[in-house]
């Protein structure tokens, strides 16, 4: 499993990347492993704040769908287009590439603190085993 340094993660197995002020949040390696090929993602919460350990979407897979929850409170700012249906309708992105193009929204954070509860990658891969 890939869980690279640059990105912190949660229990629930969203990433985040920081790039400046806002910030990039997917489903990590093992996530996507563990539910199998993806075939629909949905967001309908663009331009929403949302809190800490909310749900901001689903994932689908073939046999199961299951919530996103936000590791940071923020506001949603935009959908990766490539995964909705209304434009790229790829899904699967996040299997073949879950911290890159596989990305599901991006986010300005209402509260930067806490970031500082989130694992690192080794912490986040001792708790996957």
């Amino acid at each position: 499993m890939n869980f690279p340094d640059n990105l912190k993660y949660t229990k629930e197995h969203e990433w985040i990347r920081m790039d400046g002020d806002v910030a990039y949040i997917g489903i990590t390696d093992f996530a996507q492993s563990e539910l199998g090929e993806l075939v629909y993602v949905e967001v309908d919460t663009v331009g929403e704040t949302i809190a800490k350990d909310e749900i901001f979407g689903t994932v689908e897979a073939v046999k199961t769908t299951s919530d996103l929850f936000m590791p940071v409170s923020g506001e949603i700012l935009e959908f990766n287009s490539k995964l909705d249906e209304a434009d790229g309708d790829n899904p699967g992105l996040i299997n073949e590439d879950p911290y890159g193009e596989g990305w599901i929204v991006k986010i300005r954070l209402t509260n930067p603190e806490e970031l500082d509860g989130l694992m690192d990658a080794v912490a986040y891969a001792a708790s996957v085993g």
